[in-house]
């Protein structure tokens, strides 16, 4: 195993010239879509926070940044601007990462179809429904699936180099919906939880922090108050408090989501018991 990252960082892209005008998905692809002077300073007090982050108070003084990023013009612009505030020694290194991409949309969006199409998706189901000629939820969180696993043996194989002893944070430029896909798989969500999430602001982040027994959890950073904002239900915010001291590993009794969301009543005897009865129904 090689050496786990402290953080997983997940951040949204500056605001867009996308964001502030949607007309201009009509002329110009939407992966070239630039960012906003807004979104360019958004970007460069994104880097500075997120600086303080990764070596306040607790952090080893050796820490080291590592980059995941979408190939899309803003979240490439972003990243250039995050990076200022950074120095050449802490950064590992970059991976333009294209399964963190945005949601496909189609291709040259045409406004008032789009806004149709937007409002079928309400009715639909945010997760299921399918852009003609793009993609859905469902299609994101199976490209991320596949970037998960990527993920892991560039950790397993210490791909990255990184001296043990250093606190590695592991930052992932990216896009709303592609981020809270990242979520719902990394702590299992269901559909429904999935659909309860606000989007990302622009240039906002999620810190996925290791808890003191080795587990990770967003309550170890982020306060009730911000995880009620984002979306999480009580019952997500006390599994994401769980996380933040339970061993690494370890399996939440507690999460109705695990097992008693999908069960009306589960019988209490013991499987010796069940096994007497199928016994005894030969």
């Amino acid at each position: 195993m090689g050496v786990l990252p402290k953080r997983i960082i997940l951040m949204r892209h500056g605001e867009s010239q996308g964001n502030l005008d949607t007309s201009a998905y009509t002329t110009t692809p939407d992966h070239s879509i630039q960012l906003t002077p807004q979104g360019i300073a958004q970007a460069r007090l994104a880097g500075a926070n997120l600086r303080r982050v990764v070596s306040g108070e607790g952090c080893s003084p050796d820490w080291r940044i590592y980059f995941y990023v979408s190939p899309y013009a803003r979240t490439r612009s972003t990243l250039r601007e995050v990076g200022r505030a950074f120095s050449k020694k802490r950064v590992i290194g970059v991976r333009e990462e294209s399964r963190v991409r945005e949601q496909d949309f189609a291709n040259f969006q045409v406004q008032e179809r789009m806004k149709i199409i937007k409002e079928t998706r309400e009715r639909f189901g945010r997760f299921f429904y399918r852009f003609p000629e793009g993609e859905s939820a469902a299609d994101v969180f199976d490209r991320i699936s596949g970037f998960f696993e990527s993920l892991w043996r560039d950790i397993d194989l210490n791909r990255l180099h990184l001296d043990p002893s250093n606190d590695l944070n592991l930052v992932i430029v990216s896009h709303g919906l592609t981020s809270r896909i990242f979520l719902m798989k990394w702590f299992k969500w269901t559909v429904e939880q999935f659909e309860q999430l606000n989007n990302f602001g622009n240039c906002e982040f999620r810190v996925i922090q290791q808890g003191s027994g080795g587990e990770y959890s967003l309550a170890v950073h982020h306060t009730e108050e911000e995880m009620l904002e984002w979306g999480l239900s009580p019952d997500m915010i006390a599994d994401q408090k769980w996380r933040a001291t339970a061993p690494r590993g370890a399996w939440n009794d507690q999460c109705s989501w695990y097992l008693d969301a999908f069960f009306d009543q589960l019988a209490s005897e013991s499987d010796d018991d069940d096994d007497e009865d199928i016994q005894n129904e030969k």
